[in-house]
């Protein structure tokens, strides 16, 4: 979006520990959601965690998931090609509609937040009504709200009526308590629970797209203590300006914690540091040789979650961008809503298609990666996690990303806002669909040439006590296997994990143990040590690896 058309911004077999395979995926998701253990600062983080991973920065989690397309957990290949998965639709899209007369009758928008809590779904969008189309032929931004909505299992969704907030006279709707009024949240909203923050009242904490001052728009840190009661975590109270064309509610430029324009994708928790990233371009930020540019991913932190940095990183530029005016290029839009799986960060993206002079600037969704939480890549360029619709579709012109994935049984879920028209035209509608795919299943290696050995070694690990290895794959059989063997750190092999000592696993699925002849779990290895699995049998050109976990 552009700070030029302001308008945009309102847009498996029994387990040997006897951990059954139901269990196992219960568990898994909590450590990937910060429930159990879950990246520094949050659940778990008073406790050693059990395996360090040396990918980049060391990082030290309960469970270390080193994916297929990781090319820093996975750095070392022969024979090997990637191959990234596409997510599916689901049937039943969109998942979230708008309604008429009610608070989302024009745009149910995405750029929002789904979280697991209380044993449910809950999700917080941006609900817009028609007067927000009327209130741009007197350049007024307004008619945006803050809404929530929640379900049992991801795909049904209600909107509860909250009683907090009157609109056209009641308060029978489901928008959520902002406070002071009248503070606008125009575009995104990204929700993080941190429930072992001592201050219950602020264990929800938001930051939120909003009109400002100087800037235009900015991001603004606001507390809950349940999700639905929210303040603004800075003090002061928004004014009333018009600045340029626009009237809007502003946050007065004194009380900034961004003292810069930015339009946020999402909120994360990082080395004990708070992250904000979304997009600058000229003249907010630049490429690094000093030239203008469009759409690019800034990266801001803070300590303490109020006060933020008045440094940045530029954290991601799409592959081949050159300097070109903003809309005329292939543009990272709003990078990136982050699913913090604790040794790597995935996000997703705005992959924005412009051209000189072009009216129309799709959106499709793209995938990030990053192993040190200030500088993120694409596995492989320009590829689309989530294609846009069909012409004619609620979500043919505009894929919106959020912070909302979960790993729920045996698929990965992933929600999505749709746009029917131009991500820079204020006459848009927008619902919220969810796409799925296998659980982790975003990309996976295979042997390339079917006759030649295929193997990977992995970036160092060490495990702190007794570890086990899982493989997430398919394709295996009696003619198609892994071995895998654990090396030191210098790739010398251990011999109680290596040659002899090996087995071949022939089980496909998504999480199968991995043993050796004399044991089933990694014990007594006090230094780091690799994995190095090999390809095996004489179909092993079928075999899809999709990720290793190493848990303890």
């Amino acid at each position: 979006m552009s700070r030029v058309r302001l308008w945009s911004f309102l847009i498996l077999l029994p387990f040997v520990a006897g951990i059954s395979a139901g269990a196992w995926l219960e568990k898994s998701r909590l450590i990937g959601t910060g429930k159990l253990a879950g990246p520094p600062g949050q659940e778990g983080a008073g406790r050693d965690k059990a395996i360090t991973v040396y990918a980049s920065t060391p990082q030290a989690v309960d469970e270390a998931t080193l994916f297929a397309f990781d090319n820093l957990s996975i750095p070392f290949h022969r024979n090997l090609y990637l191959t990234m998965h596409p997510a599916q639709k689901d049937p039943g899209n969109p998942v979230l509609r708008r309604e008429k007369g009610k608070p989302d009758e024009s745009r149910a928008q995405y750029l929002g937040t789904v979280l697991r809590h209380e044993g449910k779904f809950k999700m917080w969008y941006i609900a817009s009504d028609d007067e927000s189309f009327e209130s741009h032929k007197n350049r007024t931004i307004s008619g945006f709200r803050l809404a929530y909505a929640e379900s049992q299992d991801g795909i049904r969704w209600t909107k509860p009526n909250l009683g907090l907030v009157d609109y056209r006279g009641t308060r029978n709707n489901n928008l959520v308590l902002v406070e002071p009024s009248p503070l606008d949240v125009i575009a995104a909203v990204s929700v993080l629970y941190e429930p072992d923050d001592p201050d219950p009242s602020r264990r929800f904490k938001m930051m939120a797209a909003t009109p400002a001052e100087k800037t235009g728009s900015t991001s603004v840190p606001l507390y809950s203590g349940d999700g639905l009661h929210w303040r603004l975590a800075i003090g002061g109270k928004p004014i009333s300006k018009r600045e340029g064309k626009w009237m809007a509610n502003r946050i007065p430029v004194d009380r900034l914690p961004l003292g810069e324009f930015l339009e946020q994708g999402g909120l994360y928790k990082w080395n004990g540091m708070y992250h904000i990233a979304g997009q600058q371009h000229t003249p907010w930020i630049w490429l690094p040789d000093g030239q203008p540019c469009g759409r690019v991913m800034a990266i801001f932190r803070s300590s303490d979650f109020v006060h933020w940095s008045d440094t940045k990183s530029l954290g991601f530029v799409r592959y081949g961008y050159r300097s070109v005016p903003v809309n005329e290029g292939e543009e990272s839009h709003e990078p990136a809503s982050i699913w913090n799986r604790g040794n790597v960060l995935l996000g997703t993206f705005g992959l924005f298609h412009g051209s000189p002079g072009g009216a129309f600037h799709p959106l499709d969704l793209g995938l990030l990666l990053s192993n040190d939480g200030n500088h993120f890549r694409e596995a492989l360029p320009d590829f689309a996690l989530v294609p846009r619709g069909q012409a004619g579709s609620w979500d043919s012109l505009g894929i919106l990303q959020g912070q909302g994935f979960e790993n729920v049984e045996d698929r990965t879920y992933v929600w999505y806002g749709g746009w029917d028209n131009d991500v820079t035209r204020p006459d848009v509608h927008a619902e919220i669909g969810l796409v799925t795919l296998r659980r982790d299943g975003f990309g996976s290696l295979s042997p390339k040439n079917p006759s030649a050995p295929a193997a990977f070694v992995t970036c160092p690990l060490k495990v702190n006590g007794a570890g086990r290895i899982w493989i997430n794959g398919e394709g295996l059989s009696q003619d198609a296997g892994l071995r895998v063997e654990l090396l030191d750190e210098t790739e010398r092999p251990l011999a109680e994990y290596s040659g002899e000592s090996s087995t071949v696993l022939r089980q496909a699925g998504l999480r199968v143990p991995v043993s050796w002849k004399h044991k089933t779990q990694i014990s007594g290895l006090r230094t780091a040590f690799r994995i190095r699995v090999s390809f095996e049998g004489e179909q092993r050109h079928a075999t899809r690896l999709y990720a290793v976990y190493v848990t303890q």
